[in-house]
């Protein structure tokens, strides 16, 4: 079990992991840039501190610069929150996730059958 199997991001930290991951290994600055929005440099950084705590990313050091990196892949943290997710909202039933996704107009007769397809595969 990974030390962030049972953490969750807050939307701030998905926001900075977001970039994050997008980069892949970057400076404060960068992450600054990626974020995009009207966000302080101080807030990012108060952030990326907190995903390290958490154990979400690490750092090395250049000088007196640390470039920042994910400790998790994008699509095993996907995994973790969708799994938690079903569990949690759906009985653990993938079956019962779609149907509400359908019900919901979220998942379109393409999307159904593109899933059919795969499953298939």
């Amino acid at each position: 079990m990974k030390t962030t199997d049972n953490k969750e991001l807050t939307k701030a930290e998905e926001q900075v992991m977001q970039a994050i991951w997008k980069i892949g290994k970057g400076f404060a600055n960068e992450i600054v840039a990626a974020v995009g929005a009207d966000v302080a440099y101080s807030t990012v950084l108060t952030v990326v501190r907190i995903l390290e705590q958490k154990g979400f990313v690490a750092h090395e050091t250049f000088n007196r610069s640390n470039r920042y990196y994910p400790l998790i892949k994008r699509e095993e943290y996907m995994q973790q929150m969708l799994g938690r997710m079903t569990r949690n909202y759906f009985g653990s039933s993938a079956r019962a996730l779609v149907s509400f996704l359908v019900d919901k107009k979220e998942v379109s007769l393409a999307d159904l059958e593109a899933i059919t397809k795969a499953i298939e595969s």
